[in-house]
């Protein structure tokens, strides 16, 4: 009988904004190393406000950890000049993978608008950057459409521009309908994208956090996993367990039909996604 093969996984993290978050962030980091992720994605806030701390945080990972980070970069609010020399201090720092993103406007702009110095788009970042230094780099993809994109085929032209830009692959927002992520795996491979598509999971931590975040980025809740959670309490075990096992469902599934790479979104919290992982075969490594 052939060896049972375990998913590759891959987990995101975002700077702390206070003592108490910082803690949580390096006990979640420590505990969540122990299953040898891939790498560990350090988000850089969408507006771009988090530069610093995500700096710092990338560089306490390479310092002092095992772990492989990989810091998210966006075109707002920096002009060219800014960004490459990021992107050179963390080549320089031994960081050879980057997550490039457009980023979100502003909270004060009503819609993006490019720096007049900046890269425009997700595209031109990719393009930037591979001139800076060989890095690997990750763009995102959206199997449920971009809220700002005007169809599909808008949205799946870009996710191809920013591949040819010389990107390696694509890490997906977060979905439950996996039939959807199949599908748009598909139109990818319709469209002449022969890179990897890594679907992003999201442990429910807290169904309420979970909702906003959907409504935001125009992920579908499916009924029965609003009917799995309904009147429960966000801190009880019933609601982990629930959580975990949606999760591990949705990655065994997307398993039988071949994908092997799964990028988890932590929020910085280790309990679900360290549980998620383990029913899925991966266990603590000494």
């Amino acid at each position: 009988m052939a060896a049972k093969i375990t998913p590759s996984v891959s987990f995101e993290f975002f700077p702390p904004s206070n003592d108490e978050m910082d803690s949580m962030l390096w006990q979640s980091l420590g505990k969540l190393s122990n299953l040898k992720p891939q790498f560990v994605s350090v988000t850089y806030g969408a507006d771009g406000s988090t530069q610093k701390r995500t700096y710092s945080v990338v560089s306490k990972i390479i310092n002092e950890t095992n772990l492989t980070p990989a810091p998210h970069l966006t075109c707002v609010n920096a002009t060219r000049d800014e960004i490459n020399e990021i992107a050179r201090r963390y080549w320089d720092m031994g960081i050879r993978h980057l997550v490039a993103l457009r980023g979100d406007a502003p909270k004060e702009c009503k819609s993006y608008i490019p720096h007049p110095k900046g890269y425009a788009y997700a595209s031109d970042l990719v393009a930037g950057l591979i001139k800076v230094a060989d890095f690997d780099i990750s763009v995102a993809a959206y199997p449920e459409v971009h809220p700002e994109a005007k169809d599909a085929l808008f949205d799946l032209d870009n996710l191809k521009r920013k591949l040819d830009a010389g990107a390696s692959n694509a890490i997906t927002q977060f979905f439950f309908d996996s039939d959807k992520f199949l599908r748009f795996r598909d139109l990818c491979g319709q469209a002449g994208i022969e890179s990897a598509i890594i679907p992003g999971i999201l442990p429910i931590t807290r169904f309420s956090q979970m909702e906003r975040f959907a409504k935001i980025c125009g992920t579908k809740i499916p009924k029965d996993l609003r009917l799995q959670f309904k009147g429960l309490d966000e801190d009880s075990k019933i609601h982990q367990t629930i959580a975990t096992n949606a999760a591990v469902a949705q990655v065994k599934y997307l398993e039988s039909e071949g994908i092997k790479d799964f990028h988890f979104y932590t929020l910085n919290r280790s309990e679900i996604t360290f549980a998620i992982c383990n029913a899925l075969g991966l266990k603590k490594l000494s």
